[in-house]
């Protein structure tokens, strides 16, 4: 979660004060790496996702404060706008009834949030971009009240020398191109972020895999295929946020700038300290808040950690004694379009996870990572029509790769690791395997829409919400 800070103004002995700690507490990182001071546990999930909050239009409405005022649960929170706020769960064990625990229990947040809302006579919903929103809704007028954020708009600004944001996103018949003066496009982009906490020995092959399987989950996950009226990319979430807050930092071996919205600049080798250490060398600081407590509880660490936007993160937490642990977050999944698609996702991700982390030979030495991230923004461009490059240079067709080699893969690993076999049939076979053999994802569907029913975003949007509110698939949805 996104926490908040005391102020939002900084002086150059902040900054200073705050690289001497955050110095202090990466070398302490790297005693626990060498001692085994983390939690050794595999396979523990949970998930943060984003909503929004439209009038009975279907506009975006900025009212968060007087939203989460109602809502009054610690796991709700703001996002950088006001049209938005963000679920937090529980971290669920592994195994058994795990995927719909889960799903119980985001039912039941997401029950109470549309129940707040209709009290103040407005609408959640989640998407990865809203059909409604237009270019002027992304105003600091409408930055939520956190000084977090007004501190980090403000920073960006700064580490761009003032030079203003430009967006320019080409799609197959239409393109856009935008000039933000704040970071405030990036609000336009909510996803579901899902987090699997992992030990340090099997840390690096979590995390490589995540970056293997970004491709098809952008594919299968994609439901943000418009932006202010125009159909972009499947996934026109991942090119806007990049460039809405690029901010270059340094260059990798091939001299390409590596921003602070990254797909990355390598797998990792021997550990996830690398990518710590990056975060030190590599990364300016942006939120010098200089915190009392003992090193030992990370606060600087993760303050930076958490300005750097890798779409496959690393993350230290604590639990409720104090133990450090070790997640991936994978941030490449849209919000929504229901609740069953989101735990539907979730599952084909861990089982997918499982499946690659089983084959003998790790996937990151027969895929070079420069043919990962090429695979990653071609299925973001194309969704499940992209064609990828696989093992030993093998050319395939997402979709297809997907139903012969992923799913059933996905579906014998988490049954092998004693998954809920109902759950593992429901999620898999009769969610997954339906959208993408059909090829109506979420960004599928709101082109068939708008093909269907002309430009008018306002009746799309009224119709997703109506079958988000049965929770009804997207697979099932009609475009008629």
């Amino acid at each position: 979660m996104g926490s908040e800070i005391g102020r939002h103004l900084f002086s150059t002995t902040d900054f200073k004060e705050f690289r001497h700690y955050l110095r202090k507490e990466t070398l302490r990182l790297a005693e626990w790496f060498s001692d085994g001071t983390f939690d050794k546990e595999n396979g523990s999930c949970g998930l943060e996702l984003e909503g929004w909050l439209v009038d009975l239009d279907f506009m975006p409405c900025a009212c968060n404060e007087q939203f989460l005022d109602r809502v009054t649960n610690p796991l709700i929170v703001p996002e950088l706008s006001r049209y938005n706020f963000e679920i937090n769960t529980s971290p669920h064990r592994p195994g058994g009834p795990m995927l719909s625990n889960m799903h119980k229990e985001l039912e039941h947040i997401w029950a109470h949030c549309c129940s707040i809302a209709s009290e103040l006579d407005i609408h959640t919903m989640m998407i990865g971009i809203l059909p409604t929103l237009r270019d002027h809704h992304l105003n600091l007028d409408n930055v939520s009240a956190l000084e977090r954020y007004r501190a980090l708009n403000r920073e960006i600004i700064r580490s761009r020398r003032n030079r203003p944001l430009k967006i320019h996103i080409e799609g197959k018949n239409d393109s856009i191109d935008l000039v933000h003066h704040d970071v405030m496009a990036e609000a336009a982009t909510t996803s579901l972020q899902i987090h699997i906490q992992c030990s340090p020995d099997e840390g690096v092959r979590h995390y490589n895999a995540s970056h293997i399987l970004s491709a098809p989950m952008a594919a299968v996950a994609a439901n943000a295929p418009v932006l202010f009226g125009r159909k972009l990319w499947m996934e026109t979430r991942i090119p806007l946020f990049e460039q809405a807050v690029s901010v270059p930092s340094f260059t990798d071996k091939h001299g390409r700038t590596v921003s602070r919205v990254t797909f990355g600049r390598d797998y990792a080798r021997r550990s996830l300290l690398e990518l710590f250490l990056e975060n030190l060398d590599g990364f300016d600081i942006l939120l010098p808040v200089v915190s009392d407590n003992d090193i030992s509880n990370m606060d600087h660490l993760r303050l930076h950690n958490g300005t750097i936007w890798r779409w496959n993160r690393p993350l230290v937490g604590m639990d409720h004694n104090g133990k450090p642990h070790l997640r991936i977050e994978h941030r490449v999944p849209s919000a929504g379009p229901t609740i069953p698609d989101c735990i539907a996702n979730i599952a084909f991700y861990y089982g997918s996870l499982l499946f690659c982390l089983a084959e003998d030979q790790p996937l990151e030495s027969l895929i070079p990572f420069d043919v990962c991230r090429e695979n990653f923004y071609l299925a973001a461009r194309y969704g499940l029509d992209a064609v990828i490059t696989w093992s030993g240079g093998k050319k395939v067709n997402l979709q297809r790769f997907i139903l012969d080699t992923l799913l059933p893969g996905a579906r014998t690993a988490l049954i092998r690791a004693e998954f809920d076999r109902h759950d593992v049939e429901h999620y898999l076979d009769g969610i997954i395997r339906p959208r993408v053999y059909e090829k109506q994802t979420g960004a599928d569907w709101q082109n068939l829409f708008l093909d269907n029913h002309g430009s008018d975003t306002r009746e799309l949007a009224l119709h997703y919400h109506e079958y988000q509110n049965q929770q009804i698939p997207v697979h099932r949805w009609s475009t008629r």
